[in-house]
Protein backbone atom coordinates (compact mmCIF):
# COMPACT_ATOMS: atom_id res chain seq x y z
CA UNK A 1 0.00 0.00 0.00
CA UNK A 2 1.39 3.37 -1.00
CA UNK A 3 0.43 6.64 0.69
CA UNK A 4 0.01 10.24 -0.38
CA UNK A 5 0.59 13.16 1.99
CA UNK A 6 -0.76 16.70 2.04
CA UNK A 7 1.51 19.59 1.09
CA UNK A 8 1.80 21.01 4.62
CA UNK A 9 2.88 17.64 6.01
CA UNK A 10 5.46 17.16 3.26
CA UNK A 11 6.88 20.63 3.76
CA UNK A 12 7.14 20.10 7.52
CA UNK A 13 9.08 16.88 6.93
CA UNK A 14 11.33 18.56 4.35
CA UNK A 15 12.02 21.53 6.63
CA UNK A 16 13.12 19.20 9.40
CA UNK A 17 15.45 17.34 7.08
CA UNK A 18 16.84 20.50 5.46
CA UNK A 19 17.79 21.87 8.88
CA UNK A 20 20.01 18.84 9.46
CA UNK A 21 21.85 19.01 6.11
CA UNK A 22 24.31 21.35 4.37
CA UNK A 23 22.83 24.04 2.09
CA UNK A 24 20.99 22.72 -0.99
CA UNK A 25 21.75 19.07 -0.17
CA UNK A 26 18.09 18.07 -0.35
CA UNK A 27 17.61 20.04 -3.56
CA UNK A 28 20.61 18.39 -5.15
CA UNK A 29 19.27 14.95 -4.18
CA UNK A 30 15.99 15.77 -5.87
CA UNK A 31 17.76 17.22 -8.89
CA UNK A 32 19.91 14.10 -9.28
CA UNK A 33 16.79 11.91 -9.50
CA UNK A 34 15.17 14.38 -11.89
CA UNK A 35 18.23 14.53 -14.15
CA UNK A 36 18.47 10.74 -14.21
CA UNK A 37 14.88 10.35 -15.42
CA UNK A 38 15.31 13.12 -17.99
CA UNK A 39 18.42 11.41 -19.32
CA UNK A 40 16.56 8.10 -19.66
CA UNK A 41 13.78 9.84 -21.57
CA UNK A 42 16.26 11.56 -23.86
CA UNK A 43 18.01 8.25 -24.49
CA UNK A 44 14.80 7.11 -26.14
CA UNK A 45 14.88 10.17 -28.40
CA UNK A 46 18.45 9.80 -29.65
CA UNK A 47 20.53 10.54 -26.55
CA UNK A 48 21.40 13.33 -24.13
CA UNK A 49 24.27 14.77 -26.15
CA UNK A 50 22.96 17.52 -28.41
CA UNK A 51 19.39 17.27 -27.12
CA UNK A 52 17.51 20.53 -26.70
CA UNK A 53 16.20 20.91 -23.14
CA UNK A 54 13.96 23.74 -21.93
CA UNK A 55 13.64 24.50 -18.21
CA UNK A 56 10.55 26.45 -17.12
CA UNK A 57 11.79 28.01 -13.90
CA UNK A 58 9.64 29.63 -11.24
CA UNK A 59 10.58 31.28 -7.97
CA UNK A 60 10.27 28.27 -5.65
CA UNK A 61 12.34 25.23 -4.84
CA UNK A 62 11.01 23.41 -7.89
CA UNK A 63 12.77 26.01 -10.02
CA UNK A 64 16.01 25.26 -8.15
CA UNK A 65 15.50 21.52 -8.70
CA UNK A 66 15.08 22.17 -12.42
CA UNK A 67 18.19 24.36 -12.62
CA UNK A 68 20.44 21.85 -10.86
CA UNK A 69 19.06 19.02 -13.01
CA UNK A 70 19.62 21.16 -16.08
CA UNK A 71 23.23 21.69 -15.03
CA UNK A 72 23.73 17.92 -14.90
CA UNK A 73 22.22 17.48 -18.36
CA UNK A 74 24.29 20.35 -19.77
CA UNK A 75 27.39 18.67 -18.36
CA UNK A 76 26.52 15.64 -20.48
CA UNK A 77 26.30 17.69 -23.65
CA UNK A 78 22.67 18.75 -23.79
CA UNK A 79 21.81 22.26 -25.00
CA UNK A 80 19.94 23.52 -21.94
CA UNK A 81 17.97 26.78 -21.85
CA UNK A 82 16.10 28.18 -18.85
CA UNK A 83 13.08 30.46 -19.19
CA UNK A 84 12.70 32.34 -15.90
CA UNK A 85 9.11 33.26 -15.06
CA UNK A 86 10.23 35.27 -12.02
CA UNK A 87 13.73 36.50 -12.98
CA UNK A 88 14.17 38.57 -9.84
CA UNK A 89 13.45 35.57 -7.60
CA UNK A 90 15.25 32.79 -9.47
CA UNK A 91 17.31 30.35 -7.40
CA UNK A 92 20.74 31.96 -7.60
CA UNK A 93 22.98 28.97 -6.82
CA UNK A 94 21.04 26.76 -9.20
CA UNK A 95 21.35 29.34 -11.98
CA UNK A 96 25.09 29.66 -11.33
CA UNK A 97 25.46 25.87 -11.59
CA UNK A 98 23.57 25.85 -14.87
CA UNK A 99 25.67 28.62 -16.37
CA UNK A 100 28.90 26.99 -15.23
CA UNK A 101 27.85 23.79 -17.02
CA UNK A 102 27.13 25.70 -20.24
CA UNK A 103 23.41 26.35 -19.91
CA UNK A 104 21.87 29.72 -20.67
CA UNK A 105 19.00 31.96 -19.60
CA UNK A 106 16.47 32.92 -22.30
CA UNK A 107 13.53 35.33 -22.40
CA UNK A 108 11.15 33.64 -24.88
CA UNK A 109 10.10 30.12 -25.79
CA UNK A 110 12.30 28.54 -28.48
CA UNK A 111 10.79 26.91 -31.55
CA UNK A 112 12.48 23.52 -31.18
CA UNK A 113 12.68 21.56 -27.92
CA UNK A 114 13.18 17.84 -27.25
CA UNK A 115 12.36 17.87 -23.53
CA UNK A 116 10.59 20.40 -21.30
CA UNK A 117 11.15 20.44 -17.53
CA UNK A 118 8.25 22.06 -15.66
CA UNK A 119 9.66 23.77 -12.57
CA UNK A 120 7.18 26.67 -12.52
CA UNK A 121 5.55 26.10 -9.14
CA UNK A 122 5.66 23.38 -6.50
CA UNK A 123 3.54 21.98 -3.70
CA UNK A 124 3.39 25.30 -1.87
CA UNK A 125 1.48 27.04 -4.66
CA UNK A 126 -2.24 27.79 -4.32
CA UNK A 127 -4.95 29.32 -6.48
CA UNK A 128 -3.82 28.38 -9.97
CA UNK A 129 -1.13 29.82 -12.22
CA UNK A 130 -0.43 33.51 -12.70
CA UNK A 131 -1.31 34.88 -16.16
CA UNK A 132 2.27 34.90 -17.48
CA UNK A 133 2.80 31.27 -16.44
CA UNK A 134 -0.59 30.25 -17.82
CA UNK A 135 0.36 31.86 -21.13
CA UNK A 136 3.59 29.86 -21.30
CA UNK A 137 1.75 26.63 -20.47
CA UNK A 138 -0.81 27.32 -23.20
CA UNK A 139 1.99 27.60 -25.75
CA UNK A 140 3.67 24.29 -24.86
CA UNK A 141 1.51 22.36 -27.31
CA UNK A 142 2.90 24.49 -30.15
CA UNK A 143 6.49 23.40 -29.47
CA UNK A 144 8.12 20.79 -31.67
CA UNK A 145 11.23 18.66 -31.17
CA UNK A 146 14.20 18.42 -33.49
CA UNK A 147 12.40 15.56 -35.25
CA UNK A 148 9.16 17.49 -35.62
CA UNK A 149 7.09 15.71 -32.98
CA UNK A 150 5.86 16.94 -29.60
CA UNK A 151 8.56 17.32 -26.92
CA UNK A 152 8.46 15.17 -23.80
CA UNK A 153 7.21 17.12 -20.77
CA UNK A 154 8.55 16.29 -17.30
CA UNK A 155 6.94 17.88 -14.24
CA UNK A 156 8.99 18.54 -11.10
CA UNK A 157 7.19 17.10 -8.03
CA UNK A 158 3.68 17.96 -9.36
CA UNK A 159 2.43 19.44 -12.64
CA UNK A 160 2.28 23.20 -12.24
CA UNK A 161 -1.23 24.58 -11.85
CA UNK A 162 -2.88 21.65 -10.05
CA UNK A 163 -4.34 21.80 -6.55
CA UNK A 164 -1.91 19.58 -4.67
CA UNK A 165 -4.13 18.47 -1.78
CA UNK A 166 -7.36 17.82 -3.72
CA UNK A 167 -6.35 16.86 -7.26
CA UNK A 168 -8.45 19.67 -8.71
CA UNK A 169 -7.35 21.68 -11.77
CA UNK A 170 -8.64 25.21 -11.15
CA UNK A 171 -7.28 26.71 -14.37
CA UNK A 172 -4.40 26.32 -16.77
CA UNK A 173 -2.05 23.49 -15.80
CA UNK A 174 0.83 21.55 -17.28
CA UNK A 175 0.02 18.20 -18.87
CA UNK A 176 3.10 16.07 -18.20
CA UNK A 177 4.24 12.82 -19.74
CA UNK A 178 6.21 12.04 -16.58
CA UNK A 179 6.16 13.57 -13.12
CA UNK A 180 9.25 13.07 -10.98
CA UNK A 181 8.08 13.50 -7.39
CA UNK A 182 10.24 13.59 -4.29
CA UNK A 183 9.99 11.82 -0.95
CA UNK A 184 6.38 10.66 -1.20
CA UNK A 185 3.26 10.80 -3.33
CA UNK A 186 0.95 13.81 -3.18
CA UNK A 187 -2.85 13.62 -3.58
CA UNK A 188 -2.81 15.43 -6.94
CA UNK A 189 -0.75 12.59 -8.40
CA UNK A 190 -3.32 9.92 -7.60
CA UNK A 191 -6.80 11.48 -7.52
CA UNK A 192 -8.97 13.93 -9.46
CA UNK A 193 -8.35 15.48 -12.89
CA UNK A 194 -4.83 16.45 -11.81
CA UNK A 195 -3.77 12.78 -11.73
CA UNK A 196 -4.36 12.48 -15.47
CA UNK A 197 -2.06 15.45 -16.05
CA UNK A 198 0.74 13.84 -14.04
CA UNK A 199 1.36 11.10 -16.59
CA UNK A 200 3.69 8.39 -15.34
CA UNK A 201 4.81 9.09 -11.78
CA UNK A 202 8.42 8.42 -10.77
CA UNK A 203 8.98 8.57 -6.99
CA UNK A 204 12.52 9.58 -5.94
CA UNK A 205 13.67 8.83 -2.39
CA UNK A 206 15.29 11.94 -0.89
CA UNK A 207 15.46 10.69 2.69
CA UNK A 208 12.17 11.88 4.21
CA UNK A 209 11.59 8.43 5.67
CA UNK A 210 9.99 8.48 9.11
CA UNK A 211 9.89 12.30 9.15
CA UNK A 212 6.46 11.97 7.52
CA UNK A 213 4.70 11.55 10.85
CA UNK A 214 1.25 12.88 9.93
CA UNK A 215 -1.63 10.68 8.83
CA UNK A 216 -1.58 10.23 5.04
CA UNK A 217 -4.28 12.02 3.08
CA UNK A 218 -4.81 8.97 0.88
CA UNK A 219 -3.83 5.35 0.54
CA UNK A 220 -3.22 3.80 -2.86
CA UNK A 221 -3.60 0.02 -3.19
CA UNK A 222 -1.23 -2.19 -5.13
CA UNK A 223 -1.59 -5.66 -6.61
CA UNK A 224 0.03 -7.35 -3.61
CA UNK A 225 -2.56 -5.80 -1.30
CA UNK A 226 -5.42 -7.30 -3.32
CA UNK A 227 -3.67 -10.67 -3.39
CA UNK A 228 -3.27 -10.58 0.39
CA UNK A 229 -6.95 -9.77 0.96
CA UNK A 230 -8.36 -12.33 -1.46
CA UNK A 231 -9.95 -15.33 0.31
CA UNK A 232 -7.87 -18.48 -0.14
CA UNK A 233 -9.39 -21.83 -1.06
CA UNK A 234 -8.41 -25.00 0.78
CA UNK A 235 -9.27 -28.69 0.64
CA UNK A 236 -12.12 -28.12 3.10
CA UNK A 237 -13.75 -25.36 1.03
CA UNK A 238 -17.28 -25.83 -0.29
CA UNK A 239 -19.90 -23.52 -1.72
CA UNK A 240 -21.41 -22.46 1.59
CA UNK A 241 -18.15 -21.90 3.46
CA UNK A 242 -16.98 -19.69 0.59
CA UNK A 243 -19.98 -17.42 1.21
CA UNK A 244 -23.37 -16.91 -0.39
CA UNK A 245 -24.24 -13.54 -1.93
CA UNK A 246 -27.80 -12.35 -2.53
CA UNK A 247 -28.46 -10.14 -5.54
CA UNK A 248 -31.64 -8.02 -5.54
CA UNK A 249 -31.30 -6.19 -8.83
CA UNK A 250 -33.04 -5.89 -12.17
CA UNK A 251 -36.70 -6.09 -13.09
CA UNK A 252 -38.91 -7.02 -16.00
CA UNK A 253 -38.09 -3.60 -17.44
CA UNK A 254 -34.33 -3.83 -16.85
CA UNK A 255 -33.33 -7.51 -16.88
CA UNK A 256 -29.84 -6.70 -18.13
CA UNK A 257 -28.94 -5.08 -14.81
CA UNK A 258 -29.70 -8.34 -13.06
CA UNK A 259 -27.69 -10.41 -15.55
CA UNK A 260 -24.68 -8.09 -15.27
CA UNK A 261 -24.67 -7.77 -11.47
CA UNK A 262 -24.98 -11.55 -11.11
CA UNK A 263 -22.12 -11.90 -13.61
CA UNK A 264 -19.97 -9.63 -11.46
CA UNK A 265 -20.87 -11.64 -8.35
CA UNK A 266 -19.99 -14.94 -10.03
CA UNK A 267 -16.58 -13.56 -10.95
CA UNK A 268 -15.85 -12.98 -7.25
CA UNK A 269 -14.78 -15.40 -4.53
CA UNK A 270 -18.16 -16.62 -3.22
CA UNK A 271 -19.41 -20.14 -3.78
CA UNK A 272 -23.10 -19.45 -4.51
CA UNK A 273 -25.29 -16.64 -5.81
CA UNK A 274 -28.96 -16.29 -4.86
CA UNK A 275 -30.95 -13.97 -7.12
CA UNK A 276 -34.16 -12.26 -5.94
CA UNK A 277 -36.14 -10.18 -8.42
CA UNK A 278 -38.23 -9.85 -11.53
CA UNK A 279 -35.59 -10.96 -14.04
CA UNK A 280 -35.20 -14.55 -12.83
CA UNK A 281 -35.78 -16.10 -16.25
CA UNK A 282 -33.07 -14.01 -17.92
CA UNK A 283 -30.63 -14.59 -15.06
CA UNK A 284 -31.11 -18.37 -15.14
CA UNK A 285 -30.75 -18.40 -18.92
CA UNK A 286 -27.38 -16.65 -18.67
CA UNK A 287 -26.23 -18.13 -15.34
CA UNK A 288 -27.77 -21.56 -14.66
CA UNK A 289 -25.78 -22.07 -11.43
CA UNK A 290 -27.76 -19.31 -9.70
CA UNK A 291 -30.67 -20.03 -7.33
CA UNK A 292 -33.46 -17.61 -8.27
CA UNK A 293 -36.56 -16.40 -6.42
CA UNK A 294 -38.92 -13.49 -6.84
CA UNK A 295 -38.39 -11.65 -3.53
CA UNK A 296 -35.63 -10.95 -1.02
CA UNK A 297 -37.81 -12.47 1.71
CA UNK A 298 -37.87 -15.81 -0.15
CA UNK A 299 -34.18 -15.98 -1.07
CA UNK A 300 -32.86 -17.89 1.91
CA UNK A 301 -29.72 -17.34 3.88
CA UNK A 302 -26.95 -15.13 2.46
CA UNK A 303 -23.82 -13.50 3.88
CA UNK A 304 -24.25 -10.21 1.96
CA UNK A 305 -26.75 -8.43 -0.29
CA UNK A 306 -26.36 -6.40 -3.48
CA UNK A 307 -29.35 -4.16 -4.12
CA UNK A 308 -30.41 -1.53 -6.59
CA UNK A 309 -29.24 -1.86 -10.19
CA UNK A 310 -32.31 -1.79 -12.45
CA UNK A 311 -34.64 -2.38 -9.51
CA UNK A 312 -36.86 0.64 -10.17
CA UNK A 313 -38.18 3.00 -7.52
CA UNK A 314 -41.83 2.01 -7.05
CA UNK A 315 -43.38 0.51 -3.93
CA UNK A 316 -42.30 -3.04 -4.81
CA UNK A 317 -38.70 -1.89 -5.20
CA UNK A 318 -38.92 0.09 -1.95
CA UNK A 319 -40.15 -3.03 -0.14
CA UNK A 320 -37.14 -4.99 -1.43
CA UNK A 321 -34.78 -2.25 -0.27
CA UNK A 322 -36.40 -2.30 3.18
CA UNK A 323 -35.88 -6.08 3.36
CA UNK A 324 -32.22 -5.72 2.44
CA UNK A 325 -31.66 -2.94 4.99
CA UNK A 326 -33.34 -5.06 7.66
CA UNK A 327 -31.08 -8.04 6.99
CA UNK A 328 -28.25 -8.45 9.56
CA UNK A 329 -25.57 -8.86 6.85
CA UNK A 330 -23.40 -6.45 4.83
CA UNK A 331 -25.12 -4.73 1.92
CA UNK A 332 -24.06 -3.00 -1.28
CA UNK A 333 -26.47 -0.26 -2.37
CA UNK A 334 -26.21 0.90 -5.98
CA UNK A 335 -28.18 2.82 -8.61
CA UNK A 336 -31.95 2.74 -7.84
CA UNK A 337 -31.28 1.89 -4.21
CA UNK A 338 -29.37 5.17 -3.92
CA UNK A 339 -32.21 7.05 -5.57
CA UNK A 340 -34.61 5.64 -2.98
CA UNK A 341 -32.24 6.61 -0.17
CA UNK A 342 -33.04 10.24 -0.88
CA UNK A 343 -36.32 9.39 0.87
CA UNK A 344 -35.63 10.18 4.52
CA UNK A 345 -37.23 6.99 5.81
CA UNK A 346 -34.77 4.77 3.93
CA UNK A 347 -31.83 6.98 4.95
CA UNK A 348 -32.82 6.59 8.59
CA UNK A 349 -32.85 2.81 8.26
CA UNK A 350 -29.41 2.93 6.66
CA UNK A 351 -27.79 5.01 9.41
CA UNK A 352 -29.35 2.75 12.04
CA UNK A 353 -28.01 -0.51 10.59
CA UNK A 354 -25.71 -2.64 12.70
CA UNK A 355 -24.35 -4.49 9.68
CA UNK A 356 -21.86 -2.77 7.34
CA UNK A 357 -23.08 -0.95 4.24
CA UNK A 358 -21.25 0.13 1.09
CA UNK A 359 -22.80 2.71 -1.25
CA UNK A 360 -21.53 3.13 -4.80
CA UNK A 361 -22.63 6.47 -6.28
CA UNK A 362 -21.38 8.08 -9.44
CA UNK A 363 -21.21 11.87 -9.43
CA UNK A 364 -24.87 12.51 -10.30
CA UNK A 365 -26.07 10.04 -7.67
CA UNK A 366 -23.72 11.65 -5.16
CA UNK A 367 -25.30 15.04 -5.91
CA UNK A 368 -28.80 13.65 -5.34
CA UNK A 369 -27.76 12.12 -2.02
CA UNK A 370 -25.99 15.24 -0.77
CA UNK A 371 -27.92 18.03 -2.44
CA UNK A 372 -24.72 19.25 -4.11
CA UNK A 373 -21.99 17.77 -6.28
CA UNK A 374 -18.67 16.59 -4.93
CA UNK A 375 -16.95 19.80 -6.01
CA UNK A 376 -13.21 20.30 -6.26
CA UNK A 377 -12.36 18.00 -3.33
CA UNK A 378 -13.76 14.58 -4.17
CA UNK A 379 -11.92 12.89 -1.31
CA UNK A 380 -13.24 15.33 1.28
CA UNK A 381 -16.75 15.05 -0.14
CA UNK A 382 -16.67 11.25 -0.04
CA UNK A 383 -15.41 11.29 3.56
CA UNK A 384 -18.22 13.61 4.63
CA UNK A 385 -20.84 11.39 3.00
CA UNK A 386 -19.33 8.28 4.59
CA UNK A 387 -19.49 9.85 8.05
CA UNK A 388 -23.08 11.08 7.54
CA UNK A 389 -24.34 7.74 6.19
CA UNK A 390 -22.24 5.58 8.51
CA UNK A 391 -21.29 3.64 5.39
CA UNK A 392 -18.28 3.00 3.21
CA UNK A 393 -18.58 5.22 0.13
CA UNK A 394 -17.23 4.12 -3.24
CA UNK A 395 -17.40 7.31 -5.32
CA UNK A 396 -17.04 6.12 -8.89
CA UNK A 397 -14.95 7.95 -11.48
CA UNK A 398 -11.74 7.73 -13.47
CA UNK A 399 -9.90 7.76 -10.13
CA UNK A 400 -12.50 6.12 -7.90
CA UNK A 401 -12.37 7.17 -4.23
CA UNK A 402 -13.22 4.83 -1.35
CA UNK A 403 -13.97 6.59 1.96
CA UNK A 404 -14.76 5.12 5.37
CA UNK A 405 -16.91 6.52 8.20
CA UNK A 406 -13.87 6.77 10.49
CA UNK A 407 -11.86 8.92 8.10
CA UNK A 408 -9.70 6.72 5.86
CA UNK A 409 -9.62 7.31 2.12
CA UNK A 410 -8.23 5.34 -0.82
CA UNK A 411 -7.62 6.32 -4.44
CA UNK A 412 -7.95 3.57 -7.02
CA UNK A 413 -5.03 3.61 -9.50
CA UNK A 414 -6.49 1.27 -12.16
CA UNK A 415 -9.43 3.30 -13.50
CA UNK A 416 -10.10 3.53 -17.21
CA UNK A 417 -12.33 5.85 -19.28
CA UNK A 418 -13.36 2.68 -21.12
CA UNK A 419 -15.58 1.86 -18.13
CA UNK A 420 -17.74 4.93 -18.79
CA UNK A 421 -20.44 2.87 -20.47
CA UNK A 422 -23.79 1.46 -19.40
CA UNK A 423 -23.87 -1.51 -17.07
CA UNK A 424 -20.28 -1.57 -15.87
CA UNK A 425 -21.38 -0.23 -12.48
CA UNK A 426 -23.76 -3.19 -12.17
CA UNK A 427 -20.79 -5.52 -12.64
CA UNK A 428 -18.80 -3.64 -9.99
CA UNK A 429 -21.66 -3.89 -7.46
CA UNK A 430 -21.96 -7.64 -7.97
CA UNK A 431 -18.22 -8.19 -7.55
CA UNK A 432 -18.22 -6.07 -4.40
CA UNK A 433 -21.11 -8.05 -2.91
CA UNK A 434 -19.27 -11.29 -3.61
CA UNK A 435 -16.22 -10.04 -1.71
CA UNK A 436 -18.36 -9.01 1.26
CA UNK A 437 -20.12 -12.38 1.33
CA UNK A 438 -16.73 -14.10 1.31
CA UNK A 439 -15.82 -12.29 4.52
CA UNK A 440 -13.62 -9.49 3.21
CA UNK A 441 -13.88 -6.36 5.40
CA UNK A 442 -16.06 -3.65 3.79
CA UNK A 443 -13.36 -1.07 3.05
CA UNK A 444 -11.01 -3.73 1.69
CA UNK A 445 -13.82 -5.23 -0.36
CA UNK A 446 -14.62 -1.83 -1.86
CA UNK A 447 -10.96 -1.09 -2.63
CA UNK A 448 -10.37 -4.54 -4.12
CA UNK A 449 -13.54 -4.44 -6.24
CA UNK A 450 -12.63 -1.03 -7.70
CA UNK A 451 -9.05 -2.17 -8.36
CA UNK A 452 -10.05 -5.39 -10.16
CA UNK A 453 -12.92 -3.72 -12.02
CA UNK A 454 -10.44 -1.15 -13.35
CA UNK A 455 -8.01 -3.85 -14.49
CA UNK A 456 -10.86 -5.67 -16.24
CA UNK A 457 -11.86 -2.45 -17.99
CA UNK A 458 -8.31 -1.93 -19.22
CA UNK A 459 -8.08 -5.52 -20.40
CA UNK A 460 -11.40 -5.30 -22.24
CA UNK A 461 -10.34 -2.02 -23.88
CA UNK A 462 -7.36 -3.77 -25.49
CA UNK A 463 -9.77 -5.53 -27.81
CA UNK A 464 -11.89 -2.55 -28.90
CA UNK A 465 -14.90 -0.59 -27.60
CA UNK A 466 -15.99 -1.90 -24.19
CA UNK A 467 -19.42 -3.15 -23.17
CA UNK A 468 -20.43 -4.33 -19.72
CA UNK A 469 -20.45 -8.03 -20.75
CA UNK A 470 -16.86 -7.54 -21.94
CA UNK A 471 -15.94 -6.42 -18.42
CA UNK A 472 -17.53 -9.56 -16.92
CA UNK A 473 -15.51 -11.69 -19.34
CA UNK A 474 -12.31 -9.79 -18.58
CA UNK A 475 -12.79 -10.16 -14.83
CA UNK A 476 -12.33 -13.92 -15.00
CA UNK A 477 -8.67 -13.94 -16.14
CA UNK A 478 -7.90 -11.04 -13.79
CA UNK A 479 -9.26 -13.01 -10.82
CA UNK A 480 -7.51 -16.14 -12.06
CA UNK A 481 -4.21 -14.31 -11.61
CA UNK A 482 -5.15 -13.70 -7.99
CA UNK A 483 -6.00 -17.29 -7.23
CA UNK A 484 -2.97 -18.76 -8.99
CA UNK A 485 -0.64 -17.91 -6.12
Amino acid sequence: MRAAWRAADVRAAEDGLIASLPTDTLMRRAAAGLARRCALLLAGRGGVYGARVLLLVGAGNNGGDALYAGATLAGRGAAVSALALAPDRIHGRGLAALRTAGGRLITALPDRVDLVVDGIVGIGATGGLRPDAADVVAKLDSLRSSTGDRPTVVAVDVPSGVAVDTGDVPGAAVRADVTVTFGCLKPALVVGPAAVRAGEVDLVDIGLGDRLRATPALLVPEWDDIVGWWPALGPESEKYTRGVVGVATGSATYPGAAVLSVGGALAGPTGLVRYAGGAAAEVLHQHPSVIATGRVADAGRVQAWVCGSGLGSGEAAAAELRSVLAAPVPAVLDADALTMLVDGSHAGRLRGRDAPTVVTPHDREFARLCGADAGSDRVGAALRLAAWMNAVVLLKGDRTVVATPDGRAYANPTGSPALATGGTGDVLAGLLGSLLAAGVAPERAAVAAAFLHGLAGREAARHGPVTAPDVVDALRPVVARLTAR
